[in-house]
């Protein structure tokens, strides 16, 4: 009969509560560990036109931005009847940065020398074009608004004469 309880006290004497201690993590250690998961080259939310603002699905925000910023850039140029006496076919590469506020800003303008000497005021239709859409909001990781920068290719080509 004294060995019954004798049992559970001995079990409850070897099993102290240094047993159920968790191991306490510094902030450094944590925050060494946390910088090591996060990817920096991604965005968790893309930045955001008017028209793209219900899009919940990452994919679908990058998709929506890339084609309302192409479709101005296409209407602005368009919108010249810009005609050309010389077969095209180039591409023009247009490097982009969207601030923290959500500014657009381009950073540089790449034109092949035959574009810019057909369409010599290309580059600042192109700047004018970008300076009037601006975006409602800028690129977020892990909640935070950070700077996003991209290149947009303009592809562009006439019909042979």
């Amino acid at each position: 009969m004294k060995l019954g309880w004798m049992f559970p006290c001995v079990w409850l004497l070897c099993t102290s509560c240094q047993f159920f201690e968790t191991e306490k993590i510094s902030s450094e250690t944590f925050y060494e560990e946390e910088v090591k998961t996060i990817t920096w080259h991604d965005v968790d939310q893309y930045p955001t036109f008017r028209v793209c603002e219900r899009i919940v699905e990452k994919e679908g925000q990058q998709q929506c931005f890339i084609a309302t910023l192409s479709a101005h850039l296409q209407n602005t140029i368009q919108a010249r009847n810009i005609v050309s006496m010389n077969v095209l076919n180039d591409t023009v590469s247009i490097a982009l940065s969207i601030e923290k506020n959500g500014t657009l800003l381009v950073r540089h303008i790449e034109l092949d020398s035959l574009v810019r000497a057909e369409f010599p005021l290309l580059e600042s239709w192109l700047r004018k074009s970008i300076d009037s859409l601006q975006p409602t909001a800028p690129a977020y990781k892990r909640g935070i608004p950070v700077k996003t920068e991209f290149t947009l290719p303009i592809v562009l080509t006439t019909p042979d004469l």
